[in-house]
């Protein structure tokens, strides 16, 4: 299994080391040449523009490289999606049949009797992280097979991903299960096997797709439960603020070590108690973040909301990467590092937006 080191060399060295052509052919398998570079992207260490622009400086075409590149895009349209649409909720379809709005037990014990999504609950567990096909085979299974609402189950794995980014995991359950896309997504045991080089026979998936659809949900998948997923967060560090500094303010989705870098600033990495009852994370992805946040010079950590750091502070001028969830703070509010950020606006589909962002991209 990868590891996920937090140095932002070791964090530069990934981006060198990504075979854009390889991965194209060879994403979809869990040995393949993934890049293992989102949780980075997820907490705002680096972004999508950042490597494109990297493997493009190597002298890859657009055309030798196109499935890479759209994986990036994908990123960024479901950014675009999450600015325009409240994504917490079904999109363009309320998602229909629907068993339960709760959760499978089977899921939480890794017992679906499916050994490639079992094995990748385990590994979920043990790491934060799921290779994105396995994500697709699981949300498929509680979503379309097991008939659970994908609202609970996303919470669930947002909360032990260190990659978990509230718009593409909430937009990639929907994709998954109809209520952001046109139709459900289906893999059957077949399909599974070739892309986890399993043998595996004799499982309710293990059909063809004409059958898949109409089976009635195996009895393994239908007793729910009930989840309980807590945020612990550490201590408030803040030692001294420079009156006359302006504040930068990071949290969960920046942790940018180059942002302002030549600046003098007050550097505070903002966890806000409220937030992560909204949107709890695991112990190891907070810990991900602390680690992260060591490659920002003199930063300093409060706990609390945003009105309590400017109550208790009365910092002179604040700044901050613009993103959905922190529409609350005031201050000086700057642009994310997109691919195309002159191309924003809501798009219905992937297909829409890679139309129109292509072009720019070919410049």
């Amino acid at each position: 299994m990868e590891s996920f080191p937090t140095s932002y060399q070791s964090i530069l060295d990934k981006i060198d080391q990504i075979d854009p052509i390889k991965y194209g052919k060879t994403r979809n398998y869990i040995d393949g040449a993934v890049t293992y570079l989102s949780p980075y992207i997820s907490r705002g260490v680096i972004s999508t523009n950042q490597i494109l622009n990297h493997v493009l400086k190597k002298g890859f075409t657009l055309k030798d490289i196109e499935s890479f590149v759209k994986e990036l895009c994908w990123r960024d349209y479901f950014q675009r999606v999450a600015q325009h649409k409240n994504v917490a909720f079904d999109i363009k379809n309320p998602q229909s049949p629907v068993f339960s709005k709760s959760f499978p037990k089977a899921v939480l014990e890794a017992q679906t009797g499916i050994l490639a999504i079992d094995n990748a609950i385990h590994l979920l567990n043990q790491s934060g992280y799921m290779h994105n096909h396995l994500r697709m085979y699981l949300a498929s299974i509680v979503c379309n097979i097991a008939q659970y609402h994908w609202s609970i189950p996303s919470k669930w794995l947002y909360y032990h991903l260190l990659d978990g980014d509230f718009a593409s995991n909430a937009c990639s359950w929907q994709w998954v299960a109809g209520a952001n896309s046109s139709k459900k997504y289906y893999a059957n045991q077949e399909n599974i096997n070739t892309y986890t080089k399993l043998v595996q026979s004799n499982t309710f998936l293990d059909c063809d797709y004409e059958s898949l659809v109409n089976i009635p949900i195996p009895s393994v998948l239908t007793e729910n439960d009930i989840l309980d997923l807590q945020t612990e967060l550490p201590e408030s560090n803040i030692k001294n603020i420079e009156p006359n500094w302006p504040t930068y303010i990071y949290n969960y989705y920046n942790l940018d070590p180059l942002w302002g870098a030549d600046i003098n600033a007050n550097r505070i990495l903002l966890l806000e108690p409220d937030f992560f009852s909204k949107f709890p994370v695991s112990e190891k992805c907070i810990q991900f973040v602390l680690d992260l946040s060591k490659n920002i010079k003199n930063i300093q950590i409060f706990i609390g909301s945003f009105k309590e750091l400017e109550s208790t502070f009365q910092p002179k001028k604040v700044v901050y990467k613009e993103h959905t969830l922190n529409k609350h703070y005031k201050g000086i509010e700057v642009s994310r590092d997109w691919i195309c950020e002159s191309i924003s606006g809501y798009f219905p589909s992937f297909f829409a937006y890679w139309k129109k962002i292509n072009p720019f991209i070919n410049t």
